[in-house]
């Protein structure tokens, strides 16, 4: 994340309560900080968190040679996919 002294080039504007901000100052005065920097440092963290787990996951070794056995296997038949894959659809006139 950019440090306080780098340049950051673009705005992001938000609308809050007056709660919202109040809890937003005072929980940034607890951390000797600005609203904006309190702000940017939970938001930015919070979004990277989010990406970073829906990229990859954990299991342990039984349950991971299971999903690999699933992943592996091959599909089940199922009629109705094979009529919804080969038959027009709503769109195809």
């Amino acid at each position: 994340m950019p440090t306080a002294t780098q340049k950051k080039p673009t705005r992001l504007n938000i609308r809050v309560s007056e709660h919202q901000k109040e809890v937003l100052t005072k929980a940034a005065q607890a951390l000797n900080t600005t609203v904006s920097s309190f702000v940017l440092q939970k938001a930015y963290s919070e979004a990277q968190s989010i990406l970073g787990n829906q990229g990859q996951f954990r299991l342990p070794e039984k349950k991971w040679r299971a999903f690999v056995r699933a992943l592996d296997a091959p599909p089940k038949k199922s009629l109705k996919l094979k009529k919804l894959l080969t038959e027009p659809g709503v769109f195809d006139a």
